[in-house]
This record gives structure tokens, sequence and C-alpha cells, in this order.
């Protein structure tokens, strides 16, 4: 009630001002009408520079953020004015004859951005303040991440077809310069390659790795004219879905047997081997169906784009996509710290734990796992594999067996992601069926993490798609 008798007294004595006859009230009326629109025009124009500075901070944050985040710094000016000017527009046009400038410190990792745009004012050009100034400015550091990266490739018979083989490693080789950008080596980035068939191969150089027997197999000629190529057995049990380094638990030799569909041991004694990529199904040899073998991490371009380029499709056997992502993780595995040498560092893989150190697997089929029986002439109902033979395997027909393979595979891919390595995902061509598409799929880190790649074109964008995905996990502001 207080309240109300005062703004009824403050309400009489503004009528009676208003009712004045006085000489003097009018102009001292006037005056306090003008100092009403004046200080609203302040008001007005003083809500529109608040906005409009808003819209310019956001502008040049935005503009900081997409300049850091360029991987070559030759791109960071017109990244950022890019980002910077979209912006400003996104502002409805408050913005005009906006200006930004980006300083980058001389090591690259400092990028300091500042920024001024004119507003037009309302009310205050009445006083002859046609446009008012504001500036805004941001300090963005990059940050680069370091990583390991493991690319699974599928280097099976099918993928001599319709020019597959030729579209991925085009694709792959994409995929690397756009992780290393300009940079021929980084010491903050790691790559392995994995080809993989119905094996995987090691490395012939790798034969301590081996148990007892494959060992004696290597020292007792067993392998004829030729040499152990490098592939090895999947392990038994769970062991092919663990990262188990080599001391705990030894591999055992691929050796593809003389049988009545790999007649490489001649009666007398000959020989008659042939274990060049050429001759597809018809090879013959103790490596039959042993692709290339594992590139493990190194930090030079030259030495993963040479791997790729080597990549060939290997017939016999089928495809065991599970091998070839269980190598993956070993090579980024921390038990495995020191085992690998050659351009590998005593100290990778890094922990997992590791700051600014992140793990990323890329695994890619053209088909469905498999076991692979050519011209249905393998005894024990298949070809050799790295787990043996079908019925060796403990599977009657060859539909159970890449049930089992397909649900080994998934086990994994639980088990790597449980590590917080990210995994890639890529069904390739017209055979993945709606199964295997969903395996895959499921396998990825995320959905988004999947993708299905029907022609060879689609290929190249999907890993370009990954390639700018990886690059963007490499910088953080």
């Amino acid at each position: 009630m207080g309240v109300l008798r005062r703004l009824a007294g403050l309400s009489g004595k503004a009528a009676a001002f208003w009712h004045s006859t006085s000489g003097g009230t009018l102009p001292l009326a006037a005056g306090m009408m003008l100092s009403l629109v004046g200080f609203a025009g302040v008001a007005l124009d003083g809500a529109r520079l608040i906005y409009a500075k808003d819209v310019l901070q956001r502008a040049v944050d935005a503009g900081g953020l997409a300049a850091g985040h360029a991987l070559d710094v030759d791109d960071m000016d017109a990244d950022g004015h890019d980002f910077f000017n979209a912006n400003v527009a996104a502002g409805g046009g408050i913005l005009r004859n906006t200006n930004m400038n980006i300083v980058i410190s001389d090591d690259d990792r400092v990028l300091t951005l500042t920024a001024t745009a004119q507003v037009e004012s309302t009310f205050m050009s009445v006083f002859g303040f046609e446009a008012i100034t504001v500036s805004a400015s941001t300090e963005v550091t990059r940050e680069t991440r370091g990583m390991e990266l493991a690319l699974v490739m599928d280097n099976t018979g099918s993928m001599r077809s319709g020019g597959k083989i030729t579209a991925m490693k085009d694709a792959a080789r994409s995929l690397v310069n756009n992780i290393y950008g300009e940079e021929e080596v980084n010491p903050n980035l790691w790559v392995s390659l994995i080809p993989y068939t119905a094996a995987v191969n090691v490395g012939a150089g790798r034969s301590a790795w081996l148990d007892s027997a494959g060992q004696d197999a290597i020292d007792d000629g067993d392998f004829g004219p030729t040499v152990w190529k490098g592939c090895v057995e999947a392990r038994d049990g769970i062991g092919d879905r663990t990262d188990d380094p080599p001391a705990d638990d030894p591999f055992s030799i691929y050796f593809y047997a003389d049988a009545s569909d790999n007649d490489w041991i001649q009666s007398g004694g000959s020989y008659d081997i042939d274990e060049a990529n050429g001759a597809q199904n018809d090879g013959t040899g103790p490596n039959l169906g042993c692709g290339p073998a594992i590139t493990p991490l190194t930090a030079a371009k030259g030495p993963v784009i040479a791997a790729i380029d080597e990549m060939l499709p290997w017939h016999r056997g089928g495809t065991t996509s599970n091998l070839g992502l269980v190598w993956g993780w070993r090579t980024l595995s921390p038990r495995w710290q020191g085992l690998w040498g050659g351009a590998t560092p005593s100290e990778l893989p890094l922990s997992y734990d590791e700051p600014f150190m992140d793990k990323v697997i890329v695994v890619l089929t053209d088909g469905q796992n498999q076991f692979y029986d050519h011209n249905g002439g393998g005894p024990q109902g298949s070809d050799y594999t790295a787990y043996d033979r079908l019925n060796i395997f403990g599977y009657a027909t060859l539909d159970q067996a890449r049930a089992e393979i397909d649900n080994r595979f998934a086990a994994l891919c639980t088990t790597i992601k449980q590590t917080g390595i990210k995994i890639f995902a890529i069904t390739f061509g017209s055979t993945p069926n709606a199964s295997t598409q969903s395996l895959y799929r499921t396998c990825a880190s995320n959905t988004g993490f999947y993708f299905h790649a029907p022609s060879n074109d689609e290929l190249q964008t999907v890993f370009d798609t990954i390639g700018r995905q990886l690059s963007n996990l490499r910088l953080s502001q």
C-alpha cells in the first residue's frame, strides 16, 4: 500500500508539472524529453554494440579454432578467414567493414587473432556518431596430438577383381598423405600396415617368435628350396584374440604341406614350387597363400607408401579378418613394446594412457570371413589357413566356420575398444552382405566410424573422410 501511495503522489506531481503555466516549465520539459530520448538512444545503441561485440568475438574464436585445426601451416590463414567471414555473415549484417588479422608464432604453435568492425548507430547518429568501432581478439595454442595408426588391409584373392586392389592402394596412399601433410617424417605420428589373407605375415626375420617346432622346421630345411616367408598360424583357444607377446605364447609356423591341393614335392624328391603372385590359385609351395609382411610402426611416410605399393591379392585359404585385426592391435599394444625392432623405436608402442597420444585402427574387407576350398579338392574340407583346415579347425561346413570367425572378430573388436583404441571399419564392394556390414558397423568405435563403399570411387571418398577425421584427432585447441 505504501508503494501505491508513493506512485499516486508521483503521478499527481507529474500532472501538476504538465499543467503548470509558469514560463520556465516548457523549456524544462523539452530538455527533459531530449534527455530521455538521448538516454533511450544510448541504451538502444548500447544493446546493439553488446550484440555486435558478441558476434565479432564468436567470429574471431571460430576463425582461431579453424586456423589451429589446419594441419598444413600454409592453410591456417585461409581457413581462419573463411570461418571468420562465415560467422560474421551469420550475425545478420550487424557488422560492416570487418577486418581480421592472424599472427602465427615462429614455432607455428601460437596463433593471435585480432579483429575490428563497425556498427551503424541509430539514435547516436543525432549526435554525430554515424558508426561505432568494436574490436575483439583471441589466442589459440595448437597442441599437436600424437597418433599410432594401424592400417589393416584385405589382401585376399577377391581383391584382384574389378580393380579393387588398385583402388584400395590409391585410397590408402591418399589417407597417408592426408595425415602427414607436407611432412616426410613426423615424430608424433607412427603408422603400421597389416596386410591379411587367411593368415598374417609377421616377417621372415622374426623366427624368434616361433615355437621350437617352427624353428626346427626352418633349421631342418623343411621348406625345401625356398624359405619361410613369415606367415604364422593362429594361436589355440582364445590366444587368437589376445595381445600376449610371443614370450608368453610363441607362434606356430605357417606351413602349407604337400597335399592333393598343393602338390609341390614330386615323386623322386624333386620340387615344383611357384610362389609368385601371378600364379594365383595355381600356385604351389609351403608358403602358398601367404601375403606381404607387416610393416610395424614407423614415423616416416616413405616406407608406409612403399609397403602400400607392394600390396597384392594373394589367393587360396579364404579370409580371416579377425587375424588381421588382432595383429593390428599387436602393433599398437604396449605389451609389444620393444619387440618389433627395425624402424620402430624400443619405447613403442606407447602406453594406452600416454598424454596427447591416440591409438587408431582402420580395418577393411571386401568380403566375408570364410574358409575357401579351391576346386573342392582340399583334404579335411578346405585349403590350408592360419587355423589349419576346416575339419581340423573343428567344423564340418564352411558356413559353420564362417560364423565362428565372425564371432571371434566381434569379441576381438569389443576387447580392443575397451583399451581405448579407436576403430574405423570399412566394408568395400558388392560382396559384403548385410550380416558382414552389421558386423563391421558394430566393430567401429561409433556409427560415424563405419563406412560402406560399394564402388572404387566411393572407397576413395571414404578414405579421404577418414583422413580428415584422423588429421583433426591430431590437433586440439
